[in-house]
């Protein structure tokens, strides 16, 4: 066995036997031993191999897996401008705390500066956006090689996971091979390839925290920013306080919920009262979240188990590892905020009544995804979209480490892989055509059941609800019209599609079978007025209070 196949083989194995169940590859010539061997992982059921063409599509394909699954999921590239084109999903990774492993194929070190073929410095190519860089040795026919190519995966799938840290994120293995790249005869290898009968070849135990006790007394509210999870909800829940949780959260649930937090905050003098903001996760969805967190005279409290924690506006007064709530507030503090809810839900929905509008559209898929379901939501207006519609527990996940809208096709198939049942993805139109590859699976590779709705308003709609609506040369330097036929842009790719112009064809589309994947478009006016004449409603509802 030459020194590539055998590193590749076991690499591929070790990663298995380290928690690995789903891998992506995008293909290449330096990287074919380990493409051969993750094949060959595939074919015998250790693990679920994913092919495409395109290395951002593979790299934002990882993240969906990881997102779906929580287990950390390698992509392997070759060298040159191929690893290059992972930055973007390695970027999303780290913001987002998810264990994606970089697997780069690269050219001998001798090659390096030779002007070799495809040979370029992928030596952290991705700077301080990964938690862990190692170059392995080029492999060699001597005895030592498993137990570093082993014991060195195990480590990078323990930093990837965040067990000793409890800071999750990319790694990076640039791995130099040399030829031959595929299978030969020769001598038998010095030492036996095997892993450990136990496992993995390092077992890392996770490094806990002790949570911390929170009393009631100030007026207290819990925001929940992207992937908060449960924690924010039981600790809302808890202390008997209001709970702002985006869509994304994993807490947008339970009776502590108020809806439409963010039209409330810029409505009641209520807003004003707020002394605490517990804060859980990543907030980044609205300005009026960002405006409470920057106020001197409220206290912030960040519950954060990794080694960093958000804190935007500096004005993080604590920062626990996890919250006890000591005893729930006893006032009726959440019991007014409920009330300013149930005032502003009919409000909000009278506006968006009678019109096709983000958030009605928003609302629409929601019901049809259900309470067992699972939602892909692109950044942009999308998933502002969706914090605007009534509430309904569905599992919803999005990219919003650095909030881009890069990769969400292909995110959106490997969250429906990994979900393995009907997943829908609600779009924009920018979005969609950002990562349009995403639609191109191979005939050999898994096909998910994913439904893509994409609100199609014709370029950057969400620009006409910020300071740049109205300045000179609009449309073309921010709204960016594309004039792109859709149902042309599903042809190429076999992809069925159809147009809808008003929510009750949305209905009618959303309710058949979610076989395969399929586009479902829905165009409409791009929205000028909409946010303005929501916030009036909500004024007004609320003005008793």
């Amino acid at each position: 066995m030459n020194p590539s196949t055998a590193f590749a083989t076991v690499v591929v194995d070790e990663l298995i036997r380290s928690g690995v169940r789903e891998a992506v590859l995008a293909p290449g010539s330096r990287s074919a031993p380990l493409a051969m061997a993750l094949a060959a992982a595939d074919r015998e059921g250790r693990l679920r191999l994913h092919v495409r063409v395109d290395e951002r599509t593979a790299g934002f394909l990882a993240l969906g897996l990881i997102r779906g699954t929580g287990l950390p999921v390698p992509v392997v590239t070759t060298s040159g401008t191929a690893v290059v084109n992972l930055h973007p999903a390695v970027l999303e990774a780290s913001h987002s705390g998810l264990p994606l492993i970089v697997l780069s194929a690269d050219r001998p070190p001798e090659l390096r500066g030779s002007g070799a073929n495809q040979t370029t410095d992928q030596l952290k190519v991705f700077g301080g956006a990964v938690r862990m860089f190692h170059e392995m040795g080029v492999p060699r026919q001597e005895v030592g090689q498993v137990a570093y190519w082993r014991s060195q995966i195990a480590r990078a799938v323990s930093v990837a996971v965040g067990f000793r840290s409890n800071e999750p994120g990319p790694v990076q293995l640039n791995c130099p091979l040399t030829e031959p790249l595929v299978p030969t005869d020769g001598p038998d290898w010095p030492e036996p390839l095997d892993g450990r009968a136990s496992g993995a070849w390092t077992a890392v135990r996770a490094a806990g925290g002790q949570p911390s006790a929170i009393s009631p007394g100030p007026k207290t509210v819990v925001v929940a920013g992207d992937g908060a999870s449960q924690a924010a909800r039981l600790t809302a829940e808890a202390g008997n306080w209001p709970l702002f949780a985006e869509p994304s959260s994993r807490a947008r649930i339970g009776p502590s919920v108020v809806s439409a937090y963010r039209l409330l905050l810029g409505a009641i003098p209520l807003a004003d009262e707020i002394e605490r903001v517990v804060v859980f996760g990543h907030p980044t969805l609205s300005r009026p979240i960002t405006r409470l967190l920057s106020r001197a005279d409220v206290e912030v409290v960040v519950v954060a188990p990794t080694g960093s924690w958000p804190d935007a506006a500096r004005r993080a007064a604590t920062v626990l590892t996890g919250v006890e709530v000591t005893a729930a507030d006893e006032t009726d503090w959440l019991a007014r905020w409920q009330h300013a809810d149930q005032l502003a839900r009919p409000a909000i929905d009278k506006v968006l009544a009678g019109q096709l509008t983000g958030p009605g559209i928003a609302a629409v898929v929601g019901e049809a995804v259900g309470a067992d379901g699972m939602l892909v939501v692109a950044s942009s207006n999308p998933v502002r979209d969706l914090d605007l519609a009534p509430v309904v527990p569905i599992r919803t996940v999005a990219n919003r480490g650095l909030a881009g809208i890069d990769g969400t096709v292909s995110t959106a198939v490997g969250a429906a892989l990994a979900n393995g049942g009907a997943t829908y993805a609600l779009v924009g139109d920018l979005a969609f055509l950002h990562d349009a590859n995403g639609l191109v699976i191979g005939p050999a590779e898994a096909r998910p059941d994913l439904r893509i709705v994409v609100v199609n308003d014709n370029g950057g709609g969400i620009f006409s609800t910020l300071e740049q609506a109205g300045t000179t040369d609009f449309e073309r330097v921010f709204a960016t019209p594309h004039d792109t036929d859709f149902a042309a842009l599903a042809a190429a790719t076999r992809t069925p599609y159809t147009l809808v112009t008003t929510l009750d064809q949305l209905r009618a589309a959303l309710i058949r079978t979610v076989a395969g994947v399929d586009v479902v478009e829905v165009r409409l006016p791009r929205p000028t007025t909409l946010h303005t004449e929501l916030q009036s409603a909500v004024n007004q509802a609320v003005t008793q209070l």
